[in-house]
């Protein structure tokens, strides 16, 4: 994990300054820029393998970056933004974003939160773990692949974390406190609405009708189970 390369950006000089500072110290190469094309122009050179991401960013923000960068890659992100609404953060999620911290915000957590993200997206995959098929769903762990009705769907590498983590434990549920602990590795840091904004991604892509879902279903006032 260390020596991973952070892509940073951020174009307010003072923050860019003290998270560049404060990754470096924990051991990552980062690459600071101060807007939006700049960074879109390295991301089409070579990927990071992880993007801090200024929500509000000159030219082209960090939205529209995110937008773009999931269509051709899964490159987790961590956006930054000074927007308390939670419209703002729910954007960001949908689009593809793995986490988001509030400005301002603790250095300190910011790496932290860097380090449990590529902790989940570098987590080895069990090769003895076997292909799965449920009607209308057919999930392989090794490759990481998924059908839905007979289609194949793209998942974040958060959405199909959630998904294998609830498919091996069929019928079992589990609380958004507990979901954060296993596929974000912190749950003190994160805000438990981010589980509710990803298992509703999840039934839109693999449920045929998202409003009454088969297989990713909830437990009103507990959490989430997948029923076969």
């Amino acid at each position: 994990m260390n020596g991973s390369k952070i892509l940073l950006v951020e174009d307010e000089p003072s923050i860019a300054e003290i998270v560049e500072l404060y990754l470096k110290r924990a051991g990552f190469q980062v690459h600071a820029l101060k807007d939006g094309r700049s960074a879109m122009q390295a991301l089409e050179h070579e990927l990071p393998d992880l993007l801090v991401l200024d929500l509000m960013l000159p030219g082209i923000d960090g939205l529209s970056i995110t937008r773009w960068l999931r269509d051709r890659s899964e490159v987790p992100i961590i956006m930054l933004t000074a927007r308390r609404e939670e419209s703002d953060r729910i954007a960001g999620l949908e689009l593809g974003a793995d986490d988001y911290v509030v400005k301002p915000f603790s250095p300190q957590e910011l790496v932290s939160r860097v380090r449990a993200v590529l902790r989940r997206t570098r987590a080895p995959v069990n090769e003895t773990d076997t292909a799965v098929h449920y009607p209308g769903l057919d999930i392989n762990p090794v490759t990481r692949q998924v059908q839905a009705q007979g289609v194949e769907v793209s998942l974040t590498a958060k959405e199909f974390d959630m998904l294998w983590l609830l498919v091996q434990h069929p019928r079992q549920v589990f609380s958004r406190v507990q979901l954060l602990d296993q596929i974000w590795g912190i749950s003190d840091y994160i805000d438990p609405g981010t589980v509710t904004v990803h298992v509703s991604r999840l039934r839109e892509k693999i449920e045929p009708d998202p409003s009454n879902p088969q297989h990713i279903q909830t437990v009103w006032g507990i959490g989430y189970k997948f029923e076969p």
